[in-house]
């Protein structure tokens, strides 16, 4: 996408105002000294939700007079929300394509920027209770496997991470969203399933993750934009400076993010 080749600064420029004045009662101001109040809603893809839950709770102890309200699902399905007008202050995908076809849309305010990226595990019982050791594993006769879509990120990486191992795509149940796919590993109704590293890591100690190896590996770009005609756009940029902040940042690699 145009323009997505800017750094963090853009955004980061504003994070010392995003941070400032923690304890104090009085609304802060944003960058053109407008309080920040009221309500912000993020749309995010699904294998965000356990760590922008966590950067939410963070963003509203700095701003108390700020709550932020969460959409999560499938980026695809973000998108289509989005065009058929949901309501949104911010759009947060876990890949540049949906990203670009917001942009195309002309639902996006101005360019997005890359915040964090992931990379794919496989997902397994607690235990490995079917000695799986790798993606090839995942074809043997018997086996159920979960895995996303084609049009949900998520499904599209495993693919390609299957097509470089040159491993057929496997019998099984196809997801909308990774959080669904970690839910059927959990409750053994699939033996595995590929979703990102952060999932099985906020999944529970019912599930376990088996390595991917790098040269099967597909590393995952996340770009986050705020939406044209937000209705709390003071209140959405500053939690894009606080998301690209130290703090921020700090919270995402916690929960398995990489840096951006």
């Amino acid at each position: 996408m145009a323009g997505r080749t800017l750094t963090l600064v853009g955004i980061g420029a504003i994070v010392g105002l995003a941070l400032a004045g923690c304890g104090s009662g009085t609304p802060k101001a944003d960058k053109s000294g407008q309080a920040v109040t009221g309500t912000v809603t993020v749309s995010a893809a699904a294998s965000l939700t356990a760590a922008f839950q966590e950067v939410g709770k963070a963003f509203e102890d700095a701003h108390h007079a700020v709550t932020v309200k969460f959409n999560f699902a499938g980026s695809s399905t973000l998108v289509t929300q989005l065009t058929n007008g949901a309501p949104a202050d911010i759009f947060a995908s876990a890949d540049e394509a949906n990203m670009d076809k917001a942009e195309k849309a002309g639902v996006l305010d101005g360019k997005s920027q890359d915040f964090a990226r992931n990379r794919l595990a496989i997902v397994v019982a607690a235990g490995n209770p079917k000695a799986i050791t790798g993606l090839k594993d995942l074809v043997r006769p018997g086996l159920v496997v979960s895995i996303c879509v084609p049009d949900v990120p998520a499904g599209r990486y495993a693919r390609q991470a299957l097509t470089k191992a040159a491993v057929a795509v496997p019998q099984g149940s196809q997801e909308l969203d990774v959080k669904s796919v970690v839910s059927r590993v959990s409750l053994g109704q699939a033996d595995a399933g590929i979703v990102y590293t952060t999932d099985v890591q906020d999944g529970g100690a019912k599930v376990a993750a088996v390595t991917i190896p790098d040269d099967q590996n597909v590393i995952a770009n996340y770009p986050i934009s705020l939406v044209k005609h937000g209705s709390n756009p003071s209140a959405a940029k500053e939690f894009l400076a606080f998301l690209v902040s130290q703090q921020g940042q700090a919270i995402l690699a916690r929960h398995g993010f990489l840096g951006p």
